[in-house]
């Protein structure tokens, strides 16, 4: 991060994202990359999280987002303190669903793990597939 925080430049942003309708025109990275930064930056705004979440939620699939998307996503929420059970649980659900762990960098799956540790979000097939996947990778 530029280590520059400008509360009112992202409280504005925030508030044009939230007002602006639908969150169709965002790339699974820029939403990504919005939470986490204002994650990163500590500027709690709960409308702009959950517009992000329900967008995730109500999505028909998650197909576009690449593994870093989602672990940045989970990542952040968790950082923010900002449990939203629906939009982890679509999360996990298409982890374990795609079977797409090893698509996952080492450092995703383990921000992905620590962000649901931390949410204190249980989804024991997750876990389940997450240290399968990380013994057959160790053999």
């Amino acid at each position: 991060t530029a280590g520059i925080n400008h509360p009112r430049l992202l409280d504005a942003v925030a508030n044009h994202i939230v007002q602006s309708g639908s969150l169709d025109r965002f790339k699974p990275q820029a939403l990504s990359n919005t939470v986490w930064a204002y994650a990163t930056a500590g500027i709690n705004h709960p409308k702009l999280f959950e517009k992000v979440a329900s967008h995730i939620v109500e999505s028909d699939s998650l197909n576009r987002f690449k593994p870093q998307n989602l672990s940045n996503t989970v990542w952040a929420y968790a950082t923010a303190d900002i449990t939203h059970s629906e939009m982890f649980e679509k999360v996990a659900n298409h982890i374990v669903q795609s079977d797409s762990l090893d698509r996952f960098e080492p450092q995703e799956l383990s921000n992905t793990v620590w962000a649901f540790a931390t949410a204190g979000i249980n989804h024991p097939e997750l876990f389940e597939a997450l240290a399968n996947h990380i013994v057959e990778s160790d053999s």
